[in-house]
């Protein structure tokens, strides 16, 4: 009875023994666990500048977070940009925060810190139980280049004369690399390209323009910003030139609207017409804004080449019925329903004409667009493109490169149309301007090509003369 006694009193030492073991295995396995804070912090960049920011996030979904601390390093000197703590649920607990999101100012000006190269630190711990209690750590350098001064621009073309609508170029300098410069017109930005001047990266071209509707006052500045983020504004002497643009009245008749309506779609943008005039102004209305943007999202297509040489083609033996920002009031039985500006030329000569490259250049986009019907646009380089619209036909793909005068198709009546004839477009970045300009010989030797040839004879650059 007693060496029973004994015997059982035994195997619950050894199960107490057993369950401690395991607990202490537990214990050792959670709180002693040896994973590191994952530190997700975007560092992608080389240089800080004055407009650098640290972002993202820190994560210890185990043991949970104790400490992350972020210094710049320069001349053995730490400058905490970012330090924060949290606390345990008590010994030997675990952390209460197992994630964080990081989103500081990282402007080293703001620290004292003058520009040259530095040292970014980084230092993640969290609440486990090893390392003598001390927890496990991330830790992070990486070398850096402080850069707080802005690029210098300097412009080396002179008199910039834009009309409303129209076009100018600018060519202009940098002190340094740059990862995006160009030129603003009010809430517009025009892209500079470099390569136009051999031997001189540093030296970009830029396209801008004016809408029909931006007038005197506009601000016109080229802007550059480099790798650390710094970013610089330059005027430059413009003068703007008003223009007076067209009005012209459109009759619609139930002809027109009974063979053209019924076959257009208006579902995407959520209308239900009653009757083939209400369609028409949906049509007229939200079809034409977003095919004028699909036709102007092709600006991005553009390559930093030079294609075009000299005048722009016009449709040969043509009329021009209807001139770029034509204001058009539409009239139905005498009553006006619908107002609209005309954002090209159109060109009419004999039925299904031959339409020519109006100049060397690129076929970016053939497609089916809305009220523009059958549509080619040709990159001509630079952020300058041309746009031929109604088309009957088409000879060109996208990706052939063109000659001016190659043909391109012929002219219809495809899209909102009711004669044949050639829809034409000038593009500038992502602006229609005015086609008649690059129509024209001489605007484009005054206002363009002769002012990159002064350019380039002061660069002693070999160049390319437009």
């Amino acid at each position: 009875m007693r060496q029973k006694k004994e015997s059982k009193k035994g195997r619950l030492v050894v199960l107490l023994f057993l369950v401690m073991l395991i607990v202490a295995g537990w214990f050792g396995f959670s709180r002693l666990e040896g994973t590191p804070p994952e530190v997700g912090l975007d560092l992608s960049f080389e240089t800080l500048g004055s407009q650098a920011r640290l972002t993202g996030t820190v994560n210890d979904e185990t043991s949970g977070l104790r400490e992350v601390w972020v210094a710049l390093s320069r001349g053995g000197v730490d400058k905490v940009i970012y330090s924060k703590t949290w606390p345990s649920d008590g010994f030997p607990g675990k952390g209460s925060t197992f994630s964080d999101t990081i989103d500081v100012d990282a402007d080293p000006g703001k620290l004292g810190l003058t520009d040259g190269k530095a040292l970014l630190r980084i230092r993640a711990t969290d609440h486990s139980l090893r390392n003598l209690l001390k927890g496990n750590t991330t830790y992070i350098e990486k070398e850096i280049t402080i850069d707080t001064q802005p690029p210098v621009v300097d412009i080396l073309t002179r008199s910039h004369n834009v009309a409303q609508g129209g076009t100018g170029v600018v060519a202009y300098r940098v002190s340094e690399k740059v990862t995006e410069s160009g030129v603003r017109v009010g809430d517009n930005f025009f892209p500079g390209y470099a390569g136009y001047f051999e031997g001189h990266d540093n030296v970009y071209v830029a396209f801008f323009a004016l809408t029909h509707l931006q007038k005197k006052g506009t601000e016109i500045l080229v802007e550059a910003e480099d790798e650390a983020g710094n970013r610089t504004k330059a005027g430059f002497y413009h003068y703007i030139i008003g223009k007076q643009f067209k009005s012209d009245r459109i009759n619609i008749g139930d002809g027109f609207l009974n063979a053209k309506i019924p076959a257009m779609s208006v579902e995407q943008f959520g209308a239900k017409p009653s009757n083939n005039l209400e369609k028409y102004l949906v049509i007229n209305d939200k079809m034409r804004a977003d095919n004028n943007r699909t036709i102007l999202s092709n600006g991005t297509k553009t390559e930093a080449k030079m294609r075009w040489k000299g005048t722009f083609k016009q449709l040969p033996g043509s009329a021009t019925p209807a001139t770029f920002a034509d204001h058009r009031s539409y009239y139905y039985k005498g009553q006006r329903v619908d107002q609209k500006y005309h954002l090209g030329m159109d060109f009419a000569s004999i039925k299904h004409a031959k339409i020519p490259a109006a100049n060397a250049g690129k076929v970016v986009f053939v497609q089916e667009v809305g009220i523009y019907g059958r549509t080619v646009i040709i990159d001509h380089g630079f952020g300058l493109l041309s746009s031929y619209s109604h088309m009957s036909s088409v000879r060109v793909k996208e990706g052939d490169v063109l000659k001016k005068g190659d043909v391109v198709g012929r002219t219809g009546v495809t899209g909102l149309v009711g004669g044949d004839h050639l829809h034409f477009g000038m593009i500038v970045g992502h602006v229609f301007v005015n086609p008649i300009e690059w129509l024209d010989g001489h605007w484009i030797k005054n206002n363009i090509t002769s002012k990159l040839d002064r350019v380039k004879r002061e660069l002693g650059s070999a160049g390319v003369s437009g």
